[in-house]
C-alpha cells in the first residue's frame, strides 16, 4: 500500500482523474446503444464526475450474446485451470498498481472516505481476486464408494453465464467477491454496478484486456435497474444471477427468474444486526471501539453493521460513556480527507432517507450527535430507543445506532433475533458458557464474539431469513453457487 496523502494532494489528484464511461462489451467499450448517458456524481460536492453509457435491454442482449459465445466456445471455461490462474493473477496485480487512482474513483464517486479505500477496499479487491486465483487448481473433485463394478465420479462443471448484479456501497470489493469465484469455476459474467457507484467498476474492466480475460468473458453494462437490472434478470441466456442490496429488490430477481427460465439466484440483502454487550463484558473502551466500528464504518452503509446496541441495564450508562468517547475519535468531513472516517451518503435520495430517520431519532433520546454537518453528511448519531420504534425494525442504512436497554441474556437474544434479518450478530461476555450459548442461539449467518466483523476470506458471509439464501460470499462455499455438479456413472462390468 502507498503512504497517503494529504487532503490537498488527493483532491489535486482528483481533479484530473478520468475513468471509462462506456459499456464493456466483448472486450471493448462502447456506447450504449441508444447513445443515452447518465450522470454520475460526486455526493460529496454534488459535481458531475462523468456521463456514463446509460445501458437498456438491448446492450444486456449483445452482453449476454458475448458471454455466452465466449462461454461456449470455451476459451475461458474449458482453459487449463493454470491459465485461468495465471489471468486472475494479473490481474489482481494490476489492481495493485493501479490502487491509487482506483481508491480516488471510489471515494468521488460513491463518498467513501479515502483513508478506507486507500487502506481496505483496493487492497481487498486484489486480495479476493488473488485468494481465488489460488483456489483454482486446488478444489478437488470426488470418487463416490458404488459397487466393484462401477466407478461414480461427482465433477463440478462452470454453471454459464453468471449475472452479477453489485450494490453501491462497496463497489470494488463486491465485484471481487463476485468476479473472483466465478471467473475461477470458469464461468463467462455480465455484470451490472449500480447506477450511483459505475466508474470503479468500469476502471477495473480496463484492466481485463491488459490481464489476459478473453473477449466477452466479463462484460460490464451500466445502467438503472427498471432498464439495465430487470432485462438482466429476466434474460433467458443468463443461467444464474448473484445479486447483493436491497431485499425490495432481491424480491424482484425472484419474480424476473420465475417469470423467465428459472435460473438460479443467489441473494445476499439487508440486515438489522443486533451487538449485545452483557454485564460481564471486559475492557468497555475496546468494546466501544468495536461498536462505534461496527454501527458507523462506511458511514453505516453496510448490511452486516451493527446498528442495534442490546446493553445489559447495570452497564448501559457506564458503556455509553465510552462509546460516545470513541465516537469522538471519528472525523467527519469531505471524504478525501484522508483524517475523515465519516464522508458523504451516496446520493440525494439516500441522505433524503436516512435524514428522515435522523428527525425521527431527535423525538427519542439522542445521546450522542443528531446533526447533519453539510448537505450528505450526517454526523455519528447514537440514540436510545423503545423496542417498538421504526429505528428498531427497519433498516437505516446510515451513521444511526440504537440503543436498546435489557436485563438478562435470555431477554437479549429474544431481542436481538426479533427481526426479519438473520445477516451478522455480535456478543460481548467474559463468560465462555454465555458467549457460545449466544452464539447457538443467534439467527444469523456470521456471529462474532468480543468483537465486531464479517470474518476473513476463507469464511462464508451470508445471512438467515430476509437477509437472503441460496449461496455465500467468500471462502470455498461461493465457489458452489457458480458450478453446478455433474454425476458420472461408468460402468466396468
Amino acid at each position: 500500500m502507498s503512504e497517503l496523502l494529504t487532503a490537498d494532494e488527493y483532491r489535486a489528484l482528483a481533479a484530473e482523474i478520468s475513468a471509462p464511461q462506456g459499456a464493456f462489451i466483448g472486450g471493448e467499450f462502447r456506447p450504449a446503444r441508444s447513445g443515452r448517458t447518465f450522470t454520475s456524481s460526486n455526493p460529496a460536492t454534488g459535481a458531475p464526475l462523468a456521463e456514463v453509457a446509460a445501458c437498456d435491454a438491448d446492450d444486456v442482449d449483445d452482453a449476454v450474446a458475448a458471454a455466452r459465445a465466449a462461454f461456449d466456445g470455451g476459451v475461458w471455461s474449458r482453459s487449463h485451470p493454470a491459465e485461468r490462474k495465471k489471468v486472475l493473477l494479473r490481474l489482481a496485480d494490476l489492481i495493485d498498481a493501479n490502487s491509487r487512482s482506483l481508491a480516488l474513483l471510489e471515494s468521488i464517486d460513491s463518498g467513501k472516505p479515502i483513508l478506507e479505500c486507500e487502506t481496505v477496499d483496493v487492497p481487498e479487491t486484489a486480495e479476493v481476486i488473488r485468494w481465488h486465483a489460488e483456489s483454482i487448481d486446488k478444489i478437488y473433485d470426488q470418487v463416490s464408494p458404488p459397487s466393484n463394478d462401477h466407478i461414480a465420479m461427482i465433477v463440478r462443471e462452470p454453471i454459464g453465464v453468471a449475472g452479477l448484479v453489485l450494490p453501491w456501497n462497496f463497489p470494488l470489493m463486491m465485484l471481487a467477491w463476485k468476479i473472483g469465484p466465478a471467473l475461477a469455476a470458469g464461468c463467462s459474467v455480465v455484470v451490472k454496478p449500480a447506477e450511483e457507484t459505475s466508474l470503479s467498476t468500469l476502471a477495473v474492466a480496463g484492466l481485463l484486456n491488459e490481464a489476459g480475460i478473453p473477449p466477452g468473458v466479463v462484460n460490464v453494462v451500466p445502467g438503472t435497474g427498471p432498464e439495465c437490472g430487470e432485462p438482466l434478470g429476466r434474460h433467458p441466456g443468463v443461467d444464474m444471477i448473484s445479486f447483493t442490496g436491497s431485499t425490495e429488490t432481491g424480491r424482484r430477481f425472484l419474480h424476473y427468474s420465475a417469470d423467465s427460465n428459472l435460473k438460479e439466484v443467489v441473494l445476499e440483502m439487508g440486515g438489522k444486526n443486533p451487538c449485545i454487550v452483557m454485564d460481564d463484558a471486559e475492557d468497555l473502551e475496546s468494546v466501544a471501539e468495536n461498536v462505534v466500528e461496527g454501527a458507523f464504518w462506511n458511514m453505516g452503509e453496510n448490511c452486516s453493521a451493527a446498528s442495534r446496541l442490546i446493553v445489559h441495564r447495570d452497564i448501559k450508562d457506564r458503556l455509553l460513556e465510552q462509546v460516545t468517547a470513541a465516537a469522538d475519535r471519528w472525523p467527519v468531513g469531505d471524504p478525501l480527507d484522508p483524517a475523515v472516517r465519516i464522508g458523504a451518503l451516496v446520493s440525494p435520495d439516500h441522505f433524503a432517507k436516512v435524514n428522515g430517520y435522523l428527525e425521527a431519532a431527535r423525538a427519542e433520546n439522542v445521546v450522542y450527535g443528531g446533526a447533519v454537518v453539510a448537505e450528505g453528511i450526517i454526523e455519528p448519531t447514537i440514540v436510545e430507543i423503545t423496542r417498538d420504534s421504526a429505528l428498531a425494525t427497519e433498516e437505516i442504512f446510515g451513521p444511526i445506532a440504537s440503543v436498546i436497554v435489557v436485563d438478562s441474556l435470555e431477554e437479549a437474544i429474544a431481542v436481538a433475533n426479533d427481526t426479519d434479518y438473520g445477516l451478522a450478530a455480535s456478543v460481548f461476555t467474559a463468560n465462555g458458557k454465555r458467549a457460545l450459548r449466544a452464539a447457538r442461539e443467534l439467527r444469523a449467518g456470521t456471529v462474532t464474539v468480543n468483537c465486531f466483523g464479517e470474518g476473513d476470506l476463507t469464511t462464508p458471509f451470508g445471512g438467515y431469513k430476509q437477509s437472503g439464501f441460496g449461496g455465500r460470499d467468500n471462502s470455498l462455499h461461493a465457489h458452489d453457487q457458480y458450478t453446478q455438479l455433474k454425476t458420472i456413472w461408468l460402468d466396468l462390468s
